[in-house]
């Protein structure tokens, strides 16, 4: 039987939290904290009437978002704070909060040449990408849906992930993007999203198509492309880097990056028989990742609803209450059978 609607957001509560930083680091920190969380904070070069930060702004702007941006930066505090007034003022101009929404990317979508399934072994959402599955031609609105799709993968890591893992499929005689449109979201993705890609899986890489990944290879950053794994091996085990990984692998290993019930049958041989019903899975996926923002905010606002607020309180809040509506939904099915007693 087909599954046409995106997984669960795993629950583990072994996920562990933010690492203490060093002395030296939380100063850098505190340095960039206080100039957002300043009272009078305005983004600069930006008409003052619009120049102070909105909701969605101040709760994009968390610690985790803060640090990611610091050792983007090796740690120079005035280049991290730069970096960050860059992206707000960028999010504001592409639209993130008004123009790209689910109606505007739509019709991107129809072909399912881009979903979001399943988790990798860390927790990190998979964001599947199927060139061969291309449906328009290049224009800004396929950016934007690529972005859009990025944001959503956001939505869906829980507590204690802070990246995705992509998942190229070339099967099918996939052609890729133009030099110009793979230039661009490179510079988007490094430059307003750093350290959020964990992986990128590119599976069924003709000969032929390395070409292309040499030619743009000088415009990715050396620690992105130590997250490029080509032709990665994927067994009855599941998915690994390597073949050596898929070979060494034993059931107290890391070495397998998906088990194989996190990934799709089609292309890269998991247990999940998912297939891409547009309808269904538009529905659903944007549903859930609304839910999941509007529960987040709420809770970040329960937090203190400050700049500089963890991620990893918001998302943990968010689980326990999940995992205590199922446990609460349980025991009312138990008394209603008449197996527990009210």
């Amino acid at each position: 039987m087909s599954i046409h609607i995106p997984l669960p957001i795993p629950t583990h509560s072994e996920a562990s939290s933010p690492s203490a930083l060093s002395e030296k680091e939380q100063a850098l920190y505190d340095v960039v904290l206080e100039h957002f969380s300043a009272a009078d904070y305005t983004l600069p070069d930006v008409n003052q009437e619009k120049a102070a930060l909105v909701v969605d702004e101040k709760f994009w702007l968390s610690y985790e978002c803060l640090l990611r941006y610091l050792r983007a930066t090796k740690w120079d505090s005035n280049e991290a704070i730069k970096r960050l007034e860059d992206t707000l003022k960028w999010r504001r101009d592409f639209g993130i909060y008004d123009t790209i929404t689910p109606q505007h990317v739509e019709p991107e979508a129809t072909t399912g040449k881009e979903f979001l399934f399943g988790y990798d072994t860390r927790g990190r959402p998979a964001l599947y990408m199927c060139p061969s599955k291309q449906n328009t031609e290049e224009s800004p609105r396929q950016i934007h849906y690529t972005v859009w799709m990025l944001e959503r993968g956001i939505d869906l890591m829980g507590p204690g992930v802070e990246t995705l893992a992509l998942m190229i499929d070339y099967a099918d005689k996939a052609k890729n993007p133009s030099i110009g449109t793979a230039r661009t979201v490179l510079n988007i993705l490094q430059t307003h999203y750093p350290e959020r890609l964990g992986l990128a899986l590119i599976a069924h890489l003709p000969w032929l198509l390395h070409a292309f990944y040499k030619l743009i290879t000088p415009f990715i950053d050396p620690l992105t492309r130590l997250k490029m794994v080509f032709n990665p091996v994927i067994t009855k085990n599941g998915l690994f880097r390597t073949a050596v990984d898929a070979e060494a692998w034993s059931v107290n290993s890391e070495s397998r990056v998906f088990e194989p019930d996190q990934l799709v049958q089609e292309g890269w041989n998991g247990s999940q028989p998912f297939v891409y019903s547009h309808t269904i899975y538009w529905e659903a996926l944007v549903k859930l990742c609304e839910e999941r923002r509007s529960k987040m905010v709420a809770a970040w606002h329960c937090i203190g609803g400050k700049v500089g607020t963890k991620e990893w309180e918001v998302k943990v809040a968010v689980r326990d209450e999940a995992m205590m509506n199922v446990r609460v939904d349980a025991e009312n099915v138990l008394v209603k059978n008449g197996q527990l007693q009210s």
